[in-house]
């Protein structure tokens, strides 16, 4: 009797519990919510990388600076071209106590000898040099760096996207779960723990919206743009992977172009130009000068005149004055400034052998990891996501025939999402190691407009 009972009461519990899990799934069933992904494409009038490095490359505050910075440098060369100014003396003396005085004008003109212009001519040319090819590595990196930044924020697109799909297919097998339910086919249970499932997807799909609204707010600020500016994409990593050379090819091409590399030659060039002004400077200079003197004289007697008349003794003299003024390098002969430019010079060209040994590393390592990756995306591509889609079709039908539980099918839902967004991930390191080898190249592709 008391076993009985005890059946009895586990049984209404069971009862009650079902109609509670089928009264919560229908209360707290998903509602369907707008698809967002296809806003951010606009596949007529979007913005393509190349676009975005245009942009870039004209409102980066930091290009413009290094604009200004070559202006600057040019400038600094029509400056070392002048001559040296004359210069222009005139004095005065009284005699004290006398009358005498005498007024001199003098005008000195620097001969500069010794290669003296030359050289000053030449070391503002080496750093307009350097100038110049640190402008272009500020607009290679920075291409890069747009082009990344417009990568991954399409690859999150890409990736709102697939959870959006897959949220959508979701909801279908919900509704079809919840078909079941109705018709006594399946448990109320199952409803709810479906529910839950496509819940969580929901909230993928908002974590995936904020990585691309993100991903977008960063490239707006690298193009220029206002962060209330709407923004679309358009393009696809297929399209946007240019065509490299070979490796020998490719390092032998950065070798040639890489404006980094080209500035570290123009830094030794530099100076070595600062090693031959620092000599030109200890050598011999001279000035020369020439003036006019006025000298008004007298002596306290008197004399006579041509008249014959008693007059003080007094006269004005006119005095023509020229001469050179010379330096002698006869104990300071600039020597320490020249051993400080050759030590400057010996470490410009170990940061020569640097960079090129650095050069070597970056574009290999960038072939290395653009073939690893272009293979893993062919993989995915080709015997993993068909098989998995598959795969996720037969145990769904093979829970409609109760062969397997909806456990199983959510697990294998679960592995399908992974996979969809493994092969964007994949499709996104293809591209940024194409972009690293261009980066490393200083291929003209990379700052195309």
């Amino acid at each position: 009797m008391i076993r009985l009972r005890q059946d009895l009461c586990v049984a209404m519990v069971v009862v009650m519990a079902g109609l509670w899990l089928s009264a919560t799934a229908n209360a707290q069933a998903p509602t369907p919510t707008p698809e967002n992904a296809a806003k951010y494409i606009d596949a007529t009038a979007g913005m393509t990388a190349d676009r975005a490095v245009g942009m870039a490359l004209e409102h980066n505050p930091e290009i413009h600076a290094a604009v200004k910075e070559v202006e600057a440098a040019r400038a600094l060369v029509r400056q070392a071209g002048l001559r040296a100014n004359p210069k222009l003396t005139v004095s005065g003396a009284k005699m004290i106590g006398g009358a005498d005085y005498t007024t001199m004008a003098e005008v000195m003109l620097p001969l500069e000898l010794g290669g003296r212009r030359s050289a000053r001519i030449t070391v503002a040319e080496r750093e307009l040099e350097v100038r110049e090819q640190d402008h272009i590595n500020h607009e290679r990196m920075l291409a890069a760096d747009v082009r990344v930044k417009f990568g991954e924020a399409l690859a999150a697109i890409m990736r709102l996207a697939v959870a959006e799909k897959t949220l959508a297919a979701a909801r279908q097998t919900y509704d079809l779960i919840a078909a079941r339910v109705t018709e006594g086919k399946a448990a109320p249970l199952e409803q709810s723990v479906f529910m839950v499932e496509v819940n969580r997807l929901a909230s993928l799909r908002e974590t995936a919206e904020g990585r691309v609204e993100t991903a977008l707010f960063e490239l707006r600020s690298l193009t220029g743009m206002r962060p209330e500016e709407p923004m679309r994409l358009k393009g696809d990593f297929t399209g946007m992977i240019a065509a490299l050379p070979s490796l020998t090819g490719s390092i032998d091409s950065a070798l040639k172009q890489r404006p980094d590399l080209e500035g570290a030659r123009s830094v030794e060039r530099l100076a070595a130009a600062r090693v031959e002004q620092a000599k030109s400077t200890g050598r011999f200079d001279a000035s020369v000068f020439s003036g006019y003197q006025r000298t008004d004289s007298s002596f306290p007697v008197n004399g006579f005149d041509e008249n014959g008349i008693l007059t003080p003794v007094r006269d004005i003299f006119h005095m023509f004055t020229f001469g050179i003024e010379m330096d002698l390098p006869l104990r300071n002969r600039n020597q320490g400034a020249v051993a400080a430019a050759a030590f400057e010079q010996e470490a410009a060209k170990s940061r020569i052998e640097f960079g090129e040994l650095t050069i070597r590393r970056e574009v290999a390592a960038g072939f290395a990891r653009y073939n690893r990756a272009a293979r893993s995306l062919a993989l995915l591509q080709n015997g993993v996501r068909d098989q998995a889609n598959a795969n996720l079709q037969v145990v769904w039908q093979t829970y409609e025939l109760g062969s397997r539980s909806l456990i199983d099918y959510i697990g294998e839902m679960r592995r399908f999402l992974e996979i969809d967004n493994e092969v964007v991930d994949a499709e996104l390191e293809t591209y940024l190691a194409n972009v690293e080898i261009m980066r490393a190249m200083n291929a003209a592709e990379l700052r195309k407009k």
